[in-house]
């Protein structure tokens, strides 16, 4: 299907997109496949093989606990928090894995984190975040074998399918009432329709949901968000995997809350905006529930962008919560119409083209959600989206020991306030500008590929080697 704003958007477990959830989503298709074809109840044996970017940086970014609960069944975007913590605990003491047993009965196999293969320095044709399955029965013929690469915010491509999905895609779109691929394209439809760039996207999803279902599922990805942040303000500690990063954002909640009583003093929105990007992160690097944004790795920004628009946008002090709902289904339809433009013409992967994929298209999808609910017109809208990603070329995913823990937390607080300042240059402008949205988005998918893979996702450059993790 055509990518739309619930692909982008989608729900699912921390810390990585590419790293967690794709492989997760890809593992669980896999077993789904097995109990499907009948061959589920024959095999005795099972092989994992990671490679590139999963193997380089896959223990910190939970690479293989996701996979092992992809094997057993489960989905991201349906598995709790507490189901995650049980089924990992009661594995690593058993050693046991339940094949396909999470809808049902499952086979029991000897089967752990361990078992699997790392091919750190393989990497296959298609993509960097490749992952191969094979099944055997006792007599060790294979049954059935997949290979997979996660492509980014969760994302799967199967491989020997690339053509026929991307025949089904290009299919699927021309039964949208209103295609683009393009800035070009998507300001044509605006200005032809005499719409604004949500209107379009709203027509276009309209395709496959009915209007209450666009709305509804919408303000539920917002209460995911907002959930997201309130967990996290209840946890204190240290984050997990050995960095020692301690979580910061319910202390800032405290003083915040001393500093700004009535949480309305406009001096402080960039604080407000820090804490809620910052939140959500703590929250990603513990594994727990947020929305994929369009990655995990740069899931604060557009909560943070959202919240500074509803709460320091112009007459938002007036606001009814029905205008409020309003405002968030036209900033998510707005950075959602951005996010297929990354999607089609560069990668929101940053083992492939570095954090300029993740944060910077993050960063430029709030920007042009803010600029729109804040009145902008099309071209001031994209105008937005361009200059925020303009300002992020050339941004290296380098985290420290694999980890989403450093640079990423305080790089999305960095980024939310780039979106929020590069909405409000473009609406102090008219729209017109020097360099398009779609310069920049090629500019930036050719200097991913330009990029020194030890700067994309493999903790073998930058901060991942400069600084001592212990």
């Amino acid at each position: 299907m055509a990518v739309g704003v619930f692909d982008l958007f989608s729900v699912g477990i921390g810390p990585s997109s590419s790293h967690t959830v794709g492989p997760m989503r890809a593992a669980a298709v896999f077993a789904g496949e097995l109990k499907d074809a009948g061959v589920l109840g024959s095999v005795a044996s099972l092989r994992v093989d990671l490679y590139g970017s999963l193997a380089a940086t896959g223990r910190g970014h939970g690479t293989m606990t996701a996979t092992l609960l992809g094997l057993e069944g489960y989905h991201p975007e349906l598995i709790l928090p507490e189901e995650v913590e049980e089924r990992l605990a009661t594995i690593a003491e058993t050693g046991v894995l339940n094949l396909a047993g999470a809808s049902g009965e499952g086979v029991e196999l000897p089967y752990a984190v361990e078992d699997m293969i790392l091919h750190p320095l393989t990497v296959l044709p298609r993509h960097t975040n490749g992952m191969k399955f094979a099944v055997s029965d006792a007599g060790g013929n294979v049954l059935r074998e997949a290979t997979f690469f996660s492509v980014g915010g969760g994302f799967i491509v199967r491989e020997g399918e690339e053509d026929a999905a991307r025949e089904e895609l290009e299919e699927s779109k021309k039964e949208l009432p209103l295609p683009f691929r393009t800035a070009a394209e998507l300001l044509g439809r605006c200005s032809s329709e005499g719409l604004g760039i949500s209107e379009i996207m709203f027509i276009n999803e309209r395709a496959s949901r009915s209007e209450e279902e666009i709305r509804e599922g919408l303000l539920h990805i917002w209460s995911v968000m907002e959930a997201c942040v309130e967990t996290s303000l209840k946890r204190e500690g240290v984050l997990p995997g050995g960095l020692k990063v301690r979580r910061r954002s319910p202390d800032w909640l405290e003083r915040l809350l001393k500093e700004d009583k009535d949480r309305n003093d406009p001096k402080y929105w960039q604080e407000w905006v820090n804490l809620i990007a910052l939140a959500v992160n703590e929250e990603n690097a513990s594994g727990g529930r947020v929305v994929t944004a369009p990655t995990n790795g740069a899931a604060g920004i557009i909560p943070a962008v959202l919240y500074y628009a509803l709460n320091y946008a112009p007459g938002m002090d007036k606001a009814t919560q029905a205008d409020k709902d309003d405002v968030v289904v036209k900033f998510l339809l707005t950075a959602g119409a951005v996010g297929v433009l990354y999607k089609e013409q560069a990668s929101i992967s940053g083992a492939e083209v570095g954090c300029q994929g993740e944060v910077g298209s993050a960063s430029s999808m709030a920007a042009a959600g803010l600029a729109e609910v804040m009145g902008g017109t099309p071209g001031q809208v994209e105008n937005a989206a361009e200059i925020a990603m303009e300002h992020n070329l050339g941004l290296t995913c380098d985290p420290i020991g694999g980890l989403v823990q450093i640079p990423c937390i305080e790089r999305n607080a960095i980024a939310a306030a780039k979106a929020i300042n590069a909405a409000k240059m473009a609406l102090w402008g008219d729209g017109t500008h020097r360099v398009s949205l779609d310069e920049v988005i090629v500019t930036m998918r050719e200097t991913g590929k330009d990029m020194s893979s030890k700067y994309k996702e493999t903790a073998m450059g930058g901060l991942a080697v400069n600084v001592v993790e212990c």
